[in-house]
C-alpha cells in the first residue's frame, strides 16, 4: 500500500462521506471514491458498508484505520526526524507535561549541563498527553512521560521515579483532616466532580467534571470548589494555602519515565538518557 491510498482511506474513513473526504483532501470525487475501490480490491476485503443514505466502516476497515493512522504518523515522524538531523543544529528537544516532575527536570537539566560535550537543551511545556504525541510524531527527541497516564509502547524507556498520589480539595472541606482517603471516597464527591482533560484530537470525555486545559485554570476551579483532582504528590509544593492535600490510599503509584524512540542514535539523547537514570 502508498501512503497516498492510506491518507485517502483515512478521511473517508473520518468523514464517513466521499464528498467531505475529497474536499479535506483538496481533490475532485471520482478518483477518490476510484482509489478506495481499488484498493478494496487488491486487500480482497470490504472497508466501507456503503448505501445511499450513509458509509459506515466494516470490522476489517477499522482495523486499517487504526493501521493506518500508526503508519502515517510514523512516515510523518520519520520526514521530521531526517529534516532536523539535516538541520544545522546540534540541540535536543525535551517534552514534558507542564508542572509535572519540575523539581526532578530542573536537577536533570542542571547535571546535563555540566556533562562533557552537552548541547543546548529546549524544554516543550506540554498539556496532560501530549509530550507522548511530540515524541511519536518526531517533534520532540525525548520526553518525560508518567505512567500508567501515558502510552510506553513503542518507545525504548528508564524508570526516573515513582510516587503516590494525593487528592486536591479546597481549603476546609470535610475530608482535608483526614490522614488518607479512598478513590471511591473521592469519587463519591458529586460537588467535587473530577476535571476532565482534553484527548489528543481536541475532544473531551463524557462526565459530569468541568473541562480543563492545564494546571493554572485547574487550582483555580478547586480553589473556587467547583472540582477536586487527583494528582502525583510532588505537586504538593506547587499549591496555595487555599487548598487542602490528602493522601489517596489506593490510588495508582504515577512512575515518571524518560522515554525516547527505539532507533534513535543521537549522542545526545543517549549522555541525557544516562543523566537522568543517574540522577
Amino acid at each position: 500500500m502508498e501512503t497516498r491510498e492510506l491518507r485517502y482511506f483515512v478521511a473517508v474513513a473520518e468523514e464517513l462521506h466521499f464528498g467531505r473526504a475529497a474536499q479535506r483532501l483538496s481533490m475532485a470525487q471520482p478518483p477518490l471514491s476510484r482509489a478506495i475501490q481499488q484498493l478494496e480490491r487488491r486487500l480482497g476485503v470490504v472497508l466501507l458498508h456503503r448505501n445511499s443514505r450513509a458509509i459506515t466502516l466494516t470490522e476489517t476497515g477499522a482495523v486499517l484505520l487504526r493501521e493506518a493512522r500508526v503508519a502515517l504518523e510514523a512516515v510523518e515522524a520519520a520526514e521530521r526526524r531526517t529534516r532536523r538531523a539535516g538541520a544545522e543544529r546540534s540541540g535536543v528537544v525535551l517534552a514534558t507535561k507542564a508542572g509535572a516532575s519540575s523539581e526532578l527536570l530542573s536537577k536533570l537539566l542542571d547535571a546535563y549541563a555540566a556533562e562533557p560535550g552537552a548541547v543546548a537543551v529546549e524544554v516543550v511545556l506540554c498539556g496532560p498527553g501530549e509530550s507522548e504525541g511530540l515524541l511519536r510524531d518526531g517533534r520532540a527527541d525525548v520526553a518525560l512521560l508518567h505512567r500508567p497516564y501515558d502510552a510506553m509502547t513503542g518507545f525504548d524507556t528508564e524508570d526516573l521515579h515513582s510516587e503516590t498520589q494525593v487528592v486536591v480539595l479546597p481549603a476546609g472541606h470535610a475530608l482535608a483532616n483526614r490522614p488518607h482517603v479512598s478513590m471511591a471516597e473521592v469519587m463519591a464527591l458529586t460537588d467535587l466532580p473530577l476535571p476532565r482533560w482534553p484527548r489528543q484530537d481536541g475532544s473531551y470525555p463524557d462526565g459530569p467534571g468541568p473541562r480543563v486545559r492545564d494546571h493554572t485554570q485547574l487550582t483555580q476551579l478547586i480553589t473556587l470548589g467547583r472540582a477536586c483532582a487527583v494528582v502525583p504528590e510532588s505537586l504538593r509544593a506547587q499549591l496555595r494555602d487555599d487548598h487542602a492535600v490528602v493522601p489517596v490510599s489506593d490510588a495508582p503509584v504515577v512512575t515518571t519515565v524518560i522515554a525516547w524512540p527505539p532507533h534513535c542514535r543521537s549522542r545526545a539523547v543517549a549522555d541525557l538518557v544516562r543523566t537522568a537514570t543517574r540522577l
